[in-house]
């Protein structure tokens, strides 16, 4: 499962990981929810380049736009052979910017809010994401994505058995390419694997509201720095 993540680096960092021609300028986001618009990197015919799209996939097909709420994940088992995934799966795939996500856990009876995240500030995480075109027949169109889980590593494991598919600067061009139509050949980038240089800390409860969203909802609660999970 990831349902909420955020991205608070620098542009510059996320041009350079992405290698992108130009990136949009917008505000720092530390809440990043569903229903929400996201940034993700797709490949056009003639460059990488920034697009906005809603998080939670429509398939082109659906009858209704709220199946989306529905979608927010897909699971790298199935997504090749799923009706509402395959086609992006095989045409669509897309490189989502993060700086961590958020994931919850059962502590002492109550839900706790945990970031994962990478030990240096302004590394850039790429989630694997799939992106679908959407038009209603009021001729609304709605460009949507959905965000690649696989089974947790070891890092994520005791706080949630799923974790997004973080793709690593090597594979971005694979991953991306939409020539690239067969998803065997892509199936590897998908496979669960341990990622070094990341941890994961329990964080403000703040997060649990998606009003909130300010830098103080990464930060590592006091008391914990030397009881924090790493990889």
């Amino acid at each position: 499962m990831c349902g909420r993540f955020a991205l608070g680096i620098p542009r510059k960092r996320l041009q350079e990981r992405f290698e992108l021609a130009e990136v949009p300028q917008a505000p720092a986001r530390y809440n990043i929810a569903p229903g929400q618009l996201v940034e993700a990197v797709v490949q056009t015919p003639e460059r990488r380049e920034m697009r906005l799209l809603k998080w939670g996939l429509i398939p082109s097909w659906a009858k209704d736009k709220s199946i989306g709420y529905k979608m927010i994940n897909a699971r790298a088992e199935t997504v090749a052979e799923k009706p509402s995934f395959k086609t992006a799966m095989r045409r669509r795939r897309c490189l989502i910017p993060a700086q961590g996500f958020y994931e919850w856990h059962d502590e002492n009876g109550h839900r706790q809010p945990w970031f994962i995240t990478s030990r240096n500030p302004e590394d850039v995480l790429a989630l694997a994401g799939i992106w679908e075109h959407y038009e209603s027949q009021e001729g609304e169109i709605i460009e949507s994505v959905a965000i690649i889980t696989c089974q947790a590593n070891e890092l994520v494991s005791p706080l949630h058995d799923r974790m997004p598919v973080i793709v690593v600067p090597k594979d971005d061009a694979r991953w991306l390419d939409p020539k690239q139509s067969d998803p065997a050949q892509v199936a590897d980038i998908l496979t669960s694997r341990p990622w070094p240089g990341m941890l994961a800390y329990r964080v403000s409860t703040r997060v649990n509201s998606p009003k909130n969203d300010d830098s103080g909802l990464i930060e590592m609660m006091s008391g914990q720095q030397d009881d924090v999970p790493e990889n």
